[in-house]
């Protein structure tokens, strides 16, 4: 699974402890997130995707093999 945070983050200005202070996570885990090392839990992907007005569907992309 790959997700579009990085782009959606730089589209609008904000740094990565920004983005992780948005959302009540360390700036550590923004930093995996958009590196693919970790995967968001529901709970994540949901305010993620809140925060940036969008569905999941649209910040996290699910590639079938």
């Amino acid at each position: 699974m790959t997700n579009r945070i990085a782009a959606l983050r730089k589209e609008r200005r904000l740094s990565q402890a920004e983005l992780a202070d948005a959302l009540e996570v360390t700036r550590q885990t923004i930093i995996s997130l958009e590196s693919g090392r970790y995967n968001a839990s529901l709970l994540l992907a949901y305010k993620i995707a809140k925060y940036f007005g969008m569905t999941i569907e649209d910040v996290f992309l699910f590639e079938e093999e």
